[in-house]
């Protein structure tokens, strides 16, 4: 019998957990062994990261190849369980080397800081109390992390927003360098709190960092040459943008492709993909819901594209330093600062914007797609060895992509029963 509630469970061993999960679930030996399965990650260091820990749930991590940025070869690594994300992300990435590769920049690793304050009486007089005490309120945040401070970051500058009557929110903008920063702009945030609260005659009623990084912007740009990519590619792709630009259900999936590449380097790198996804989706729809890409036919009859996002990435800190893969995957970007390892996301999230509509507006999505993802079907089916390609081939052949359609090609051939009947 299952229950939730377990009394003491995060005192226990991982062992112990892993133990009573199986009793409690009725986990066969062959279960238990693959929830042993630590990897790379070991026991004492996965629970340290999480709570109640019993095991790592592992992804696979592919390379995508050919990315020149600012006229640097990058290989990346990305982790992610869909197909055909990294094949789409390469074959974009190598169209793009002919007209030059990509161009990124990045601004200054600002994070926000929010001091929210409520049962302000007079909010245009206590914005400016707030600002007439902008020194002594950087000064002290600052006196928070002499760390950052000494490796040339810190609090830099605050704002004052009236939210509505008496609330406001006052922002703390914080340079945290090579970090995410959360933490920092946290610890700044509740620091410094008293003093705006004094300030204003107003109540702190939170202090945390906002994930609408708008002070930490990433850009990417590019050009595809149209007698490389062909006039029909270049006029779909900018019929596709501009569907999005008109349509918010359209729009969303058009993020989505974008974010399957940004979250994927975001995963490889131990970063928290979940706060540049919050970002990125409120930043879209902050006039109306946009697409985070811009497509247009240049007089040349060359495909122009370009991204912008705010994109909140450290190198140091966390699980960039915690899981060994995420420093593998560091070490093989060869990347120096977080605002680098921001300009190789925008690119990536911009030549998978490029590759989906491409594909869309031509093939259709699910041609390459169902190529690579009938491999996985094919072993979901029970195929092994050389068995998996010649399955897929051929579901993909007979545009059946399925695991009734695995079988059945399976059971056609010599000595094999089909899986799944009994005979």
């Amino acid at each position: 019998m299952v229950r939730s509630d377990l009394p003491g469970f995060y005192r226990l061993p991982i062992a112990e957990r892993r133990r009573l999960m199986s009793e409690m679930a009725g986990l066969g030996q062959d279960e238990l062994a693959l929830l042993e399965r630590m990897g790379a990650l070991d026991e004492a260091t996965a629970d340290r990261m999480v709570e109640n820990a019993i095991g790592v749930l592992p992804l696979p991590l592919g390379i995508a190849t050919n990315f020149r940025i600012n006229g640097r070869d990058y290989l990346i690594p990305m982790a992610i369980e869909e197909p055909s994300v990294i094949a789409a992300a390469s074959n974009a990435a190598r169209l793009a080397r002919e007209g030059g590769g990509f161009t990124a920049k990045c601004s200054e690793p600002i994070m926000i800081g929010q001091i929210l304050l409520e049962g302000v009486k007079d909010s245009g007089k206590a914005a400016k109390a707030i600002l007439a005490k902008k020194k002594e309120i950087i000064k002290m945040a600052n006196s928070f992390d002499e760390t950052l401070v000494r490796l040339g970051g810190g609090a830099r500058e605050i704002e004052v927003r009236r939210l509505r009557e008496n609330m406001l929110a006052v922002h703390l903008l914080v340079d945290v360098r090579d970090a995410m920063g959360a933490n920092a702009v946290n610890t700044m945030c509740e620091g410094v709190a008293p003093i705006i609260e004094k300030a204003s005659g107003g109540k702190k009623t939170m202090a945390i960092l906002s994930n609408l990084a708008t002070s930490r912007m990433a850009e990417a740009s590019v050009v595809y040459l149209g007698e490389v990519v062909g006039k029909e590619v270049v006029n779909g792709v900018v019929s596709a943008y501009r569907f999005a630009a008109a349509d918010p259900y359209r729009c969303a999936t058009h993020n989505k492709g974008i974010m399957n590449g940004i979250d994927a380097v975001a995963i490889a790198t131990g970063n928290d993909w979940r706060a540049i996804e919050a970002g990125a989706h409120a930043y879209a729809a902050t006039n109306g819901y946009s697409p985070l890409t811009k497509w247009e036919k240049t007089e040349e009859g060359n495909l122009r594209g370009s991204i912008r996002l705010p994109i909140a990435a450290g190198i140091v800190g966390g699980a960039t330093r915690t899981n060994p893969i995420a420093r593998i995957s560091l070490k093989i970007l060869g990347i120096k600062t977080a605002q680098e390892l921001a300009q190789v996301m925008a690119s990536v999230g911009l030549a998978q914007n490029f590759a989906a509509i491409r594909a869309l507006s031509t093939e259709g999505i699910q041609k390459g797609h169902m190529k690579l993802h009938a491999r996985n079907i094919a072993i979901t089916a029970g195929a092994t060895g050389g068995e998996i390609e010649a399955v897929a081939s051929r579901m993909v052949e007979e545009g059946k992509v399925s695991v009734d359609g695995a079988r059945g090609i399976m059971a056609k051939k010599p000595g094999r029963k089909q899986l799944g009947t009994r005979k």
